[in-house]
């Protein structure tokens, strides 16, 4: 078996190897191991990326991949791997069924699995299936103990002991059936919501223009709900979403901003729009693309109470000194290492199989 400092190691390099590809540069650095056989090839498999999903613009994949490369340092990944002993444990063979919604979502399952020492069974989205198999690949070679650990397949999923399955609210009851005699992670439909005080700046806008904006919004950490106080004033945040008014310029973006307003308008719903968002009353936590919902409150006591009491269809709630685990303005799609999906424990969850 890997030895869990080895299993760091290899991460970390992995790291290295991403750091070259950011959203403003994309430059070879000479040091980087195995870098004659992976970067060019890494290109390729990025516009591989592009062409098969159109949500998947250049800047998505990058920005994700520099998150990730910030993230798998040598330091960052001991820390995120301390909490749990990972020495010793029996290698078990875990399966992974990986959403597609933004580039490499699945990334973190991934890395969780291999790093506490237990083989990977992967079934990717075929919406996103280019990118973390070459990644894959360059594992295998900085750390040869990876070779026969990873398998990506596109088969029935068969001789596996655990699984991490991510899915819709429909898929997930499906994988609690079929799944139910397996030690199991069932992640379903969350979205990520903002609660307005209206003691926000511009600026505060502009970092949550960040949170809705990013991936098109297609993320759960992406927001789809804002909280606002009664006859709450948008002009302040139509200015700082302002700032992301060039994304009409996707055609997939602005077909579904079209669409969506002609339905509202069609239904006589009111709705605040501003030439690239929809905003529009409605106490449902997931709004379509291109859209915004909104929910008045009356006071912030009784808010809390929901919150708490729907944190299950509830990723991240980004606030300004509002409630306990709020994520600041700008910082949802910028996650750490123990930001596990859903609030489950994936080390935990792997170290006890």
């Amino acid at each position: 078996m890997i030895s869990i400092q080895n299993r760091i190691t290899a991460f970390a390099k992995l790291g290295d190897f991403l750091s070259q590809f950011t959203i403003n540069d994309i430059k070879k650095i000479d040091h980087i191991e195995h870098n004659e056989i992976f970067f060019d090839g890494f290109l390729h498999q990025i516009k591989l990326a592009e062409e098969n999903n159109s949500w998947f613009n250049k800047k998505n994949i990058l920005f994700s991949l520099e998150n990730l490369s910030k993230s798998l340092t040598y330091n960052n990944l001991s820390k995120f791997t301390e909490s749990v002993n990972l020495i010793n444990k029996s290698s078990k063979n875990v399966a992974i069924i990986m959403a597609g919604n933004i580039p490499m979502v699945g990334f973190h399952d991934f890395l969780s699995v291999l790093i506490s020492g237990h083989s990977v069974l992967v079934k990717q989205s075929s919406n996103d299936r280019h990118l973390i198999p070459f990644l894959a690949k360059y594992l295998e070679h900085v750390e040869e103990g990876f070779k026969g650990k990873i398998t990506f397949t596109e088969e029935k999923l068969t001789n596996f002991d655990a699984i991490i399955a991510t899915g819709s609210n429909n898929t997930a009851r499906y994988f609690e059936y079929y799944f139910k005699n397996k030690p199991n992670i069932i992640r379903k439909n969350r979205n990520s919501v903002a609660v307005i005080t209206g003691n926000e700046t511009k600026q505060d806008f502009i970092k949550l223009s960040d949170d809705i904006f990013q991936y098109f919004g297609l993320g759960c950490r992406s927001v789809s709900k804002l909280y606002v106080p009664k006859d709450y004033n948008f002009d302040l945040f139509f200015a700082g979403m302002y700032d992301k008014k060039e994304i009409i310029y996707n055609a997939k973006y602005a077909n579904n901003y079209d669409y969506n307003k002609a339905v509202y308008l069609m239904s006589l719903y009111d709705l605040l729009e501003n030439g690239f968002l929809i905003i529009k009353e409605d106490e449902s936590y997931s709004s379509p693309i291109a859209t915004v919902f909104y929910e008045y409150y009356d006071n912030e006591i009784d808010l809390k109470i929901k919150l708490h009491q729907d944190k299950d269809k509830i990723q991240c709630i980004v606030a300004n000194n509002f409630i306990e685990n709020e994520i600041p303005f700008g910082k949802t799609q910028e996650p750490a290492l123990n930001d596990f999906a859903d609030g489950v424990d994936t080390l935990e969850f792997l170290s006890s199989i």
